[in-house]
C-alpha cells in the first residue's frame, strides 16, 4: 500500500522550499530598483562635509541627494547597487570602471544633517571616510 499522505507532505515541503528560494534570489533584484527616496527628502543647496580627523571641510551643491553617495568618485559612468533603502538610511555599493569602487552609507538625522560612512578603492588606493554633512547655504 502506498502512503499518499507522506507523498503530499513531501511535495508541500518541496514547494515551500522552492518558493522560499525564489524569494531569496529575487531580493537583490528588488533592492536594485530606483529607490533612494530618503535622499530626495534632504534640503537642496550647499552642504558642508566635515570629515572626522584632520581633513579640510568640503562644500558641495546638493540637488538630489545622490551627490553624497560617491564623494571619492565624482566621475559619471559608475554602476550602482542599492544595498539598503530605508526611510532614514541608505547604503549604496558602486563600481567605477578603471578607477575603483566604494560603499557608502548615509544616515539621515534631519533634512539638513546626515552622517556619512564610505570606504573603497580610489585610484588604486584604499580610502575610508567618516563625516557629517550639513546644509549650510544656497548654491
Amino acid at each position: 500500500m502506498i502512503d499518499r499522505t507522506d507523498s503530499r507532505t513531501r511535495a508541500l515541503a518541496l514547494g515551500v522550499l522552492a518558493a522560499g528560494a525564489a524569494l531569496w534570489f529575487a531580493a537583490p533584484v528588488v533592492a536594485q530598483g530606483n529607490g533612494l527616496a530618503m535622499l530626495g527628502t534632504l534640503t537642496k543647496g550647499e552642504w558642508t562635509i566635515k570629515q572626522r580627523g584632520t581633513a579640510p571641510d568640503r562644500k558641495i551643491c546638493v540637488k538630489s541627494g545622490v551627490e553624497l553617495v560617491q564623494l571619492m568618485h565624482r566621475e559619471s559612468g559608475c554602476s550602482q547597487f542599492v544595498v539598503e533603502d530605508g526611510a532614514a538610511r541608505v547604503t549604496v555599493q558602486y563600481t567605477c570602471p578603471g578607477n575603483g569602487y566604494g560603499r557608502t552609507s548615509i544616515r539621515r538625522e534631519t533634512a539638513g544633517l546626515v552622517q556619512l560612512e564610505s570606504q573603497g578603492i580610489h585610484e588604486g588606493m584604499p580610502f575610508q571616510l567618516t563625516a557629517e554633512a550639513r546644509r549650510t547655504g544656497t548654491c
